[in-house]
């Protein structure tokens, strides 16, 4: 199973439109990547809308946060979880819990 991933990935081609280079200012780019040094990304497989407030609330009590934790939207079903510590983000990442009102 492993190989035919590896063989799937290694066939990935990009668009016209992918490959096109974005070009970034040096101006601030190395304060937005220490902004999100001490982040995880997680995207929940919901096919129902929830309750984005009460996802953050019961996720913040599970990990045992407080509101200095950031859970930013950055897509569909997909947040960034800003910690403040390197402890808590290697403690949620490695303890869950992954899951959320089932």
């Amino acid at each position: 199973m492993a190989e035919d991933i590896i063989d799937s990935l290694e066939n990935i081609k990009l668009t016209s439109k992918e490959e096109e280079i974005i070009a970034l200012p040096d101006e601030g780019r190395k304060e937005e990547i220490e902004s999100c040094a001490l982040s995880l990304i997680g995207k929940f497989l919901a096919c129902k809308p929830f309750n984005k407030k009460a996802m953050q609330d019961t996720l913040r009590r599970a990990w045992g946060m407080d509101e200095g934790m950031h859970i930013v939207e950055v897509g569909l079903n997909l947040f960034q979880f800003k910690f403040k510590t390197e402890f808590e983000l290697e403690r949620v990442f490695k303890g869950g819990p992954w899951t959320f009102d089932n």
